[in-house]
């Protein structure tokens, strides 16, 4: 008999996977592999859902109607470990080069944006109450900054707007592992 969890505490952060977004959300085996990490993450991350609606009423206040009228969802994450490719999936007008010994990134020049959205997917482990799984498709909307400096890491910092990905306009799958009453 699975429990339904009321009871879970969330603690700790999880992994951060992308990939290309080509009109279909790869299954969650397809996605979790080291290749995908877009990197370590630091300061763990936040998923926001923001609604917005109108409310219409009359002048006395003894009628309303209230609609839903727009959504809005971020994700949003320190990432502690990046390279150039890092970067190019954080930046639409990025290009990267690469050879044998050296990887560039080219940033910059709105005639360059590329257009392209990325899967997220967010996984925090859980092996007593079960994984949580967090999966959007959009892109960095954010820009990006690189402190370097000489007592701290440097850590990037992204928010990526989730964009309606599928017919019914979801833009968030949120999944949860039931773990069994022992």
């Amino acid at each position: 008999m699975a429990t339904n969890n009321i009871d879970r505490i969330v603690l700790g952060s999880g992994k951060l996977y992308y990939s290309e977004y080509d009109n279909e959300i790869p299954n969650d085996e397809t996605l979790e592999t080291d290749d995908n990490i877009l990197g370590l993450i630091q300061g763990g991350a936040t998923l926001e859902y923001s609604p917005t609606f109108y409310t219409a009423t009359d002048d006395f206040g003894l009628v309303e109607k209230t609609i839903l009228t727009a959504e809005e969802a971020k994700f949003k994450t320190g990432i502690i470990t990046f390279n150039s490719n890092t970067l190019a999936a954080l930046c639409a007008t990025a290009k990267v080069t690469e050879t044998d010994t050296v990887r560039t990134v080219k940033i910059g020049g709105i005639g360059n944006e590329n257009k392209k959205l990325y899967v997220l997917h967010f996984v925090h482990e859980d092996a007593v109450d079960g994984d949580i799984r967090v999966t959007i498709v959009g892109k960095n909307e954010s820009g990006f900054s690189l402190a370097f400096a000489k007592d701290k890491e440097t850590v990037v910092d992204a928010e990526f707007r989730a964009a309606p990905h599928d017919s019914d306009g979801t833009r968030i799958i949120y999944k949860e592992e039931i773990k069994s009453a022992a």
